[in-house]
């Protein structure tokens, strides 16, 4: 089963799905049936979807759902987000219904500079490679003005081009390391398109340099392309509350369950093994609000673990404290996000989810991102401490596996109701609904 094809981009989509449904497929028409079943009845919208990427041949359909009773700076939100896992969505409207009553998420953002960078071979003097590279420094912002000039209108454009030394790393190599503030948009296309345009008159003006007059070729271009790692990009998200308030459970005091959770944060900055799942927990909620948003979800978990690695050792990207009676738990992370550009003024779902966030600029969007991590993340490691993960997640879980075995209204009405005071596993679930329905067939 499967073979090659040339030409395939060519071919219709109804064509396409043709030759995919006869050469992969055991019921061709059954599959065909479902890749048509999602497709939209709005054939304009249907043509948008279409066009977002190539050789398209259905839609993949995730839920979106919202969280709501988010408290940022003292505004209300309620939060879009765009996943296929249980339980998420659930956990971050928990953490945020705790924190309404305790101050709500405090946010600020600390810096917004991204990176592109010009790698190139270069085997002569540096001194004198420096000293060319200083000469053109002002030509190689200037021949880029025709691409900055609404960016700079606007109070962005590039903010600084450096030259790196690359050499320990890699005979003759070097950078081009340029530093860009692009505002609402995320920036990519801009970035790239200056980095290119340097590279040119880098390379250009070095063929007559007198400087490089023994050398042939002096610079070889590597590649010109952005960073996705934004470490000075940061956004910062914070709670905190009088520790003796931090408790929900009569039975805890307030200072013991900080005194755990605090523990289990250290860990994480710790532990690797443990660090990973933590800090993936975190990009559950920030990824679906990325998502959900239009925004390049790649490229925020790239630059995300990149920073929990920044010292050395992959570590916790969130932190908690008792300082004076105040219990606190931060973070601070980096997010290259937009609110301009790309699928945000092109997917009629992102469009809602902006409107929804009360049309953030891309500083906006920035908090409200790093918030749904925080809260996921609180959400999770207070199960953790107190009733454990697998309580609220394995009961969210429920409908996922009555679903998997065809449980009609009626079987999951009772199978829900049954759960409420037992254990959900997969087997346990499996064995009610065999005897739920051997109880309805006698």
């Amino acid at each position: 089963m499967g073979k090659s094809i040339s030409g395939f981009s060519k071919l219709s989509k109804s064509k396409k799905i043709d030759w995919i449904v006869n050469s992969y497929f055991s019921n061709a028409e059954d599959a065909k049936r479902i890749l048509k079943q999602y497709w939209n009845d709005d054939l304009k919208l249907q043509q948008l979807h279409d066009e977002f990427i190539e050789n398209t041949i259905s839609n993949y359909y995730l839920p979106l759902g919202v969280a709501p009773n988010f408290l940022i700076n003292d505004r209300h939100y309620t939060i879009p987000m765009a996943i296929e896992e249980s339980s998420v969505v659930a956990a971050a409207s928990k953490a945020a219904k705790f924190w309404l009553d305790r101050g709500g998420f405090k946010t600020k953002v600390i810096s917004t500079t991204k990176i592109g960078q010009v790698h190139f071979m270069y085997y002569g003097d540096f001194e004198i490679l420096n000293a060319f590279f200083q000469n053109v420094k002002s030509k190689l912002i200037k021949d880029t003005q025709g691409i900055t000039k609404n960016m700079e209108a606007r109070g962005g454009g590039i903010i600084d081009i450096e030259l790196r030394n690359k050499t320990q790393d890699i005979k003759g190599y070097h950078q081009l390391h340029a530093s860009f503030e692009t505002l609402d948009a995320m920036g990519a296309n801009f970035i790239n398109s200056c980095l290119e345009q340097f590279a040119k008159t880098f390379k250009a003006e070095a063929e007559h340099y007198d400087g490089f007059s023994s050398l042939d070729h002096p610079i070889e271009i590597v590649m010109s392309i952005l960073s996705n790692y934004v470490p000075d990009c940061l956004v910062r998200a914070e709670v905190s509350c009088p520790v003796e308030i931090l408790s929900e459970d009569p039975s805890v005091s307030g200072i013991d369950f900080a005194d755990t959770f605090i523990q289990a944060v250290r860990i994480a900055e710790v532990e690797p093994y443990r660090a990973v799942t933590h800090n993936k927990g975190i990009m559950n909620g920030i990824d679906a609000v990325v998502l959900a948003t239009g925004n390049d979800f790649r490229a925020v978990e790239a630059g995300v673990h990149a920073y929990a690695s920044k010292d050395g050792q992959y570590r916790s990207l969130t932190h908690a404290k008792v300082e004076n009676g105040i219990f606190t738990f931060w973070m601070e992370i980096p997010l290259a996000l937009g609110t301009v550009g790309g699928l945000t003024g092109l997917h009629p779902l992102v469009k809602l989810s902006l409107e929804l966030l009360h049309k953030p600029n891309a500083k906006e969007l920035m908090q409200v991102v790093a918030v749904a991590g925080l809260a996921q993340n609180f959400a999770a490691l207070r199960s953790l401490t107190t009733t454990g993960i697998q309580q609220g997640h394995m009961k969210m879980h429920l409908m996922n596996i009555l679903n998997q075995f065809k449980a009609n209204d009626s079987e999951k009405m009772a199978l829900t109701t049954h759960f409420k005071n037992h254990t959900v596993t997969h087997s346990a679930v499996v064995e009610a609904l065999q005897n739920l329905r051997l109880t309805i067939e006698k």
